[in-house]
């Protein structure tokens, strides 16, 4: 044995702490977290995505739809628990009930309006015309003329 003792990291069996390791290499410790702190934000953050992803995906009705339910049932039970302290991120919550909302109204305002288009007088002289024009494509496109100046007469 040195003068030093031994090397860093080795004990003997006659020194204090023999075959002891420090707390902060005890299985299951993390370093920074405590015993009473809430747990994560996981569906908060989740909720908020999802309601990211129903905005984005509004436009394409279904993934506004199902998006935005989603995210406003994760951020309801998210917002729920981070009340009651079990869990964290209310604000997250929030922001993923508010996405998914907005996905949700947009999806539904442009499912009312593709219904009313395709149920339009318009429309229906539309497919009118091209069902009687057949495979005459001159035809055809006199159908889609006169469609889009029956538009334009009908927006001014």
């Amino acid at each position: 044995m040195s003068q030093y003792g031994p090397p860093p990291g080795e004990n003997r069996p006659d020194q204090p702490g023999y075959g002891q390791q420090g707390s902060y290499n005890q299985p299951g410790h993390q370093p920074g977290h405590h015993g009473g702190a809430k747990p994560g934000k996981g569906l908060a953050i989740a909720a908020l995505v999802l309601g990211i992803l129903a905005l984005l995906s509004s436009f394409t009705v279904i993934g506004g739809i199902l998006f935005g339910l989603i995210a406003l049932a994760l951020g309801f039970i998210a917002s729920s628990k981070a009340k009651k302290g079990t869990a964290g991120g209310r604000g997250l919550a929030i922001g993923g009930i508010v996405t998914g909302l907005l996905g949700l109204i947009i999806a539904g305002v442009l499912i009312a309006l593709g219904a009313a288009f395709l149920n339009s007088d318009s429309f229906q002289n539309l497919q009118e015309c091209v069902d009687s024009a057949g495979n005459d494509q001159a035809e055809i496109d006199r159908c889609s003329e006169e469609f889009g100046s029956n538009l334009e007469d009908s927006t001014n």
